[in-house]
């Protein structure tokens, strides 16, 4: 698979776009991350999932782990110069994506009544 195209895949996956995003306005901890992706994603993420999509856009360059060493642990996640390029590139993705719902449903319904027609004549 070429370079370029595996990075797409981590930053347009379900979890990398929504990581994005939430990163966007501000850092987070690992765990008000969690919750905050999982409120906008409209099911909860997993511990596991959060992780590896993170440990991912961390080595694509895209965020940025802290790890402060305190007890209990605190790890901040907040986006590089790179994630915010993407991330920006992503919101405006799903903003067109939410403001143009309703003519991709029309041209569903319209397609699926034209197949519906062919389907009768056959």
């Amino acid at each position: 698979m070429c370079p370029y195209r595996l990075v797409l895949e981590h930053v347009t996956s379900r979890w990398g776009v929504l990581v994005l995003i939430e990163l966007l306005d501000r850092g987070h901890r690992f765990s008000e991350l969690r919750r905050a992706v999982g409120a906008s994603g409209g099911r909860p993420v997993s511990e596991k999932m959060l992780a590896q999509t993170l440990q991912t856009l961390e080595r694509d360059g895209l965020v940025h782990r802290d790890a402060k060493p305190v007890i209990p642990p605190r790890v901040d996640y907040s986006l590089t110069g790179l994630g915010r390029e993407a991330a920006e590139q992503v919101r405006a993705l799903a903003r067109w994506t939410h403001e143009r719902m309703d003519d991709v449903e029309q041209a569903r319904r319209a397609y699926d009544e034209a197949r519906e027609i062919q389907s009768r004549a056959s």
